[in-house]
């Protein structure tokens, strides 16, 4: 069961970029996910393999999983962006 966490609490999940699917939309691939998942990005700027953060708010806390709602990506300040 997850420990010192809480719904409402603000989270950040570090995904991998794998590749563009349209012109604002991006696959990541979120380890603990298993599957990809896609997600806009307004930049432009993320290549294949780039590490971004999604950002958002726990909304589902129980003893096999926590659920998020996801709300804005950034970039890791290691990028240099």
């Amino acid at each position: 069961m997850a420990k010192g966490i809480n719904i409402g609490d603000e989270v950040v999940i570090t995904a991998t970029v794998r590749k563009r699917v349209t012109e604002d939309r991006v696959s990541v691939s979120i380890p603990s996910y298993g599957q990809p998942h896609s997600v806009i990005d307004h930049t432009t700027k993320v290549q294949k393999g780039q590490h971004i953060e999604l950002i958002g708010s726990l909304t589902h806390i129980n003893e096999n999983r926590v659920i998020w709602a996801y709300q804005s990506q950034s970039m890791p300040p290691s990028s240099g962006w």
